[in-house]
């Protein structure tokens, strides 16, 4: 390996797998004749969990859950990695040098090699990819403590924004994923080109007659890395992609000099700089035909819509373990809610993408319109998602349910619509609109409408008004 330096790499969260849902954390061994070039030859060590390939996707998420599956370190071309995240499930990459010394570096090394063959008991949420690669880091420096702050959870991105505390992260690189630049040179297209872009994927090139040298380039460009993302995407036949890949390529290759699309800019906010995994909140409700209360809420991780998608995947939505208690002025205290998980993906709808949402939501909750009474339930809607998630975006979806509780007479199944409008303004501000209609199949009421307008004030990533 001839190592030299470390370097975390963090993919973003990918949210059609449940273990990838809070991101990922591996790191990198640099070796001593390392340049940009030969980043992708060197070796990763990645730590990950052995799941049984029978299991489903609920069964995976509830063994991983209680710690059913072993866990062990790895050690692999890092291009591999790559090809997984940035290639395969479209997930940018962020890379960060550690401080550590060659000498540092070694001593880890040394104690991987002892962990070969060691297998641990592996857990999402606490004992995972991200607090055994602290645990390995720590190693390095006599007296560096990295793992005692994650006794009880361990989300990737607030360990980077630790090992940044401690001063061992440097300025980060980035490397979009395959899905980013595809979206970054669509935006740079009319839909003249981009229509010709699609024409070139099956092998009708651009002519010099309707388009400029530099469009040509654009539009060669486009088609290759369009078709390349679908050949891996959709599992396409190698045999027939790969020809019409090489024809693309050595189109674009006759045309010298000529200017395709402008670099990628990197985000503003790398993944540190967001705001922390667990929330503590306090609230006041006030009602026309009841007592006024005090909320106390808790938020073992991770991110909603309205907070500040800085450093976060903008338009997905992952709470876990959501609480709220109540407390009246007459001292009467209660569950308002218990949402286990709470999690929502809205990928727009866009000229290159035909992309679907999704949300889904299981728990404990009030409906406080008429009797107050609790429900458990379980809901997942399917939709469509319309805009930028940076700045305005829009969905739609329908909804099935089924709920039992004092309303609903035993185990009621129900189906609705919701659609949402959010607006991520400049600075520190977040406002949006949510309205819900659902009809339950039985029980004392037959029908629920809530209207919902939220504005989300964050000053600093530590804490915000709502």
């Amino acid at each position: 390996i001839n190592p030299q330096g470390i370097t975390l790499v963090f993919p973003t969260a990918f949210m059609n797998s449940p273990s990838s849902m809070f991101g990922h954390t591996l790191l990198r061994i640099d070796a001593k004749n390392q340049n940009k070039s030969r980043e992708l030859v060197a070796f990763a060590v990645n730590f990950a969990a052995a799941p049984d390939d029978s299991d489903n996707a609920a069964m995976f998420a509830l063994k991983g859950l209680i710690g059913k599956y072993p866990g062990a370190f790895s050690l692999m071309p890092y291009y591999k990695k790559v090809r997984e995240y940035s290639d395969l499930e479209s997930r940018d990459i962020w890379e960060y040098r550690l401080n550590f010394t060659p000498k540092q570096v070694n001593l880890i090394l040394l104690h991987l090699w002892e962990l070969v063959d060691a297998r641990f008991d592996y857990y999402f949420i606490d004992e995972n990819c991200s607090y055994q690669l602290l645990a390995l880091l720590q190693l390095g420096k006599e007296d560096l403590d990295l793992v005692s702050p994650f006794d009880y959870s361990a989300i990737p991105s607030d360990t980077v924004a630790l090992l940044k505390t401690k001063g061992l992260l440097n300025t980060p690189r980035y490397r979009p994923a395959s899905g980013t630049r595809l979206i970054h040179y669509a935006q740079s297209l009319n839909d003249l080109e981009l229509n010709a872009a699609n024409e070139a994927m099956a092998g009708k090139f651009p002519d010099e007659k309707s388009f400029s040298v530099n469009q040509r380039a654009a539009i060669l460009e486009m088609g290759y890395e369009w078709l390349n993302f679908k050949y891996k995407d959709e599992h396409l036949a190698r045999q027939e992609i790969v020809p019409r890949l090489t024809k693309l390529l050595y189109q674009r290759s006759k045309l010298k000099g000529a200017v395709g699309f402008s670099k990628i800019e990197r985000p503003t906010n790398s993944p540190e700089m967001g705001h922390r995994s667990g929330r503590l909140g306090l609230g006041l409700s006030q009602f026309k035909n009841k007592t006024s209360q005090v909320n106390v809420s808790w938020r073992a991780a991770y991110h909603d819509l309205f907070d500040l998608s800085a450093g976060y995947i903008p338009g997905a939505k992952i709470s876990f373990l959501d609480t709220q208690f109540s407390v009246t002025r007459d001292g009467d205290s209660k569950l308002e809610r218990l949402y286990f998980l709470d999690a929502m993906s809205l990928a727009p709808n866009n000229r290159v993408f035909d992309s679907w949402s999704w949300n889904m939501r299981a728990g404990f909750d009030r409906q406080p319109a008429l009797t107050d009474d609790g429900r458990w339930f379980a809901q997942g809607g399917y939709g469509r998602s319309w805009g930028d998630p940076h700045h305005v975006h829009g969905y739609l979806l329908g909804s099935a349910e089924v709920s039992r509780g004092e309303l609903t007479n035993g185990t009621t199944p129900g189906v609705g619509i919701e659609a949402g409008l959010v607006w991520q303004l400049k600075g520190q501000n977040k406002i949006g609109m949510i309205g819900y209609h659902g009809a339950l199949i039985r029980g004392e009421i037959d029908n629920r409408t809530t209207a919902s307008l939220i504005w989300h004030w964050a000053p600093k990533t530590t804490w915000g008004i709502r």
